[in-house]
């Protein structure tokens, strides 16, 4: 309920509160360093590749090790990666919100940009593979880099003028609230598969 609760709250911003949504953008895209644009641009281009490759990885090594816990936990990422996807594409084009450079022409658009805006799929991406992989092996070593390139990908769609803030803000909840979804039915069938 709380998910939906945030998430509400989030579209009503993206719908409503676009003069502070568009005045964030700005200060964030107009006063960037360009010199940093192939490195945010690098950085919103490994989305796909890290998130398609860690639960094929972690299946890989699971089948290899037969280590049938890594298996399940590489399910549970893709699972995540999945749902989190699916719910922001859906939204995409239920909500149809243009991207900001093209109702803002003075933003700076840094990159290629297709599908309409909201919610930002490469944070909702980002960041359910970061919260998956950081549920999965609860270890410092693997939150702090994995959310720190989480937030990187949000911080780098905004830098380059493909989303607004609430596009970065809503991917990052759909992205974090799914997985741990996935995380928390994961567990529940696990149980109930062990009762049997």
């Amino acid at each position: 309920m709380k998910y939906f609760f945030i998430f509400f709250i989030s579209l009503n911003l993206a719908l409503y509160g676009q003069n502070a949504d568009i005045d964030l953008l700005k200060s964030i895209n107009l006063n960037r360093n360009k010199n940093l644009d192939n490195a945010f641009i690098g950085i919103s281009n490994s989305v796909a590749p890290a998130s398609i490759a860690l639960p094929i990885g972690l299946l890989c090594t699971g089948i290899i090790k037969h280590d049938s816990t890594l298996k399940n936990k590489a399910v549970c990422v893709g699972a995540s990666l999945i749902v989190a996807a699916g719910i922001t594409t859906g939204l995409k084009y239920a909500v149809n919100r243009t991207r900001p450079f093209v109702t803002y022409p003075e933003i700076d658009k840094a990159m290629a940009a297709g599908s309409p805006s909201f919610p930002s799929g490469h944070t909702s991406d980002a960041f359910a593979t970061a919260t998956s992989l950081s549920l999965a092996f609860p270890k410092w070593f693997v939150i702090a880099p994995s959310f720190l390139w989480a937030c990187s990908v949000g911080y780098s769609r905004m830098d380059l003028g493909v989303h607004y803030p609430t596009d970065v803000a809503t991917g990052a909840i759909i992205g974090a609230g799914t997985s741990f979804l996935c995380y928390k039915a994961n567990k529940w069938l696990s149980k109930r598969n062990h009762r049997k």
